[in-house]
């Protein structure tokens, strides 16, 4: 039994260091760019629900690119704020519009 595993463990060993070191001539993985945000949010229309759904930020080595984050986080948080403005318009019209109106005295 001893002599079994001595053997495999042998074999193993040798199928690994022929795997790394025996490559080849050319690189054993081929160079690849970094992987960059292919689908953007759109610019002519404001974001809405499915664009966010679909959204997928590309994977960096630790974690997800830095730029591609900030990028898509400012633009929803100008899409955010720029919406929080038109609410913040339209109730101050709807509450000027249902506030009593000061009616001036007949002369």
């Amino acid at each position: 039994m001893f002599w079994f595993l001595l053997i495999a463990m042998v074999v193993v060993v040798a199928a690994v260091t022929l795997a790394v070191v025996g490559g080849g001539d050319g690189a054993v993985l081929p160079e690849t760019g970094p992987e960059r945000l292919c689908d953007p949010l759109p610019e002519g229309r404001p974001v809405e629900r499915a664009d966010i759904d679909a959204l997928r930020l590309p994977v960096a080595a630790r974690g997800y690119r830095m730029a591609d984050v900030d990028d898509v986080l400012s633009r929803l948080a100008a899409e955010l704020a720029e919406r929080d403005a038109r609410i913040t318009d339209l109730q101050e019209a709807l509450s000027a519009a249902h506030a009593p109106r000061d009616e001036e005295p007949r002369q």
